[in-house]
């Protein structure tokens, strides 16, 4: 590895943790500031501690962490998870993220909106569901079920 290619996130670090509801399920999301002030680094917890699916969410927040702590954009190392498809998915009780097709999903779209810019969120079709509403009526479609059947 090159010297100086990788970033460290400071000693004391700023972030905030949600929690969400998928599908009865709960995960939280903690997702803290690097010494940029962008996002540094990540951590999920589901379920109980050892199993499958907690495993998963967790090497998947350690992958992200690592492209992050070695500079890849946080829209290139989201976007494969977008619209991943597998359980638990569906309803959530994130207002801004009514539905989702898995937790990794849900994970791309949160860090999407609370860390990504407007543009590069519009890249990605990642909207809010206010967004979603607001792009709806623009469109002329009178009504969100056109957007809202993309999820």
């Amino acid at each position: 590895m090159a010297s100086g290619v990788q970033r460290y996130v400071p000693r004391r670090r700023c972030g905030h943790t949600t929690a969400v509801t998928i599908g009865g399920e709960r995960f939280d999301v903690t997702a803290n500031r690097g010494d940029d002030g962008g996002l540094g680094e990540v951590f999920i917890c589901w379920g109980k501690h050892g199993t499958s699916g907690a495993g998963l969410v967790s090497t998947y927040a350690i992958a992200l962490s690592i492209g992050l702590a070695h500079r890849v954009p946080l829209a290139e190392l989201i976007r494969p998870g977008l619209d991943q498809y597998f359980v638990p998915n569906g309803r959530t009780n994130d207002p801004e993220i009514p539905r989702v097709w898995s937790p990794v999903d849900y994970i791309a779209r949160r860090l999407a909106i609370d860390w990504l810019s407007y543009p590069d969120r519009a890249a990605l079709g990642v909207y809010t569901l206010a967004e979603r509403v607001r792009l709806s009526a623009h469109r002329g479609y009178g009504c969100v079920y056109g957007l809202l059947g993309t999820l």
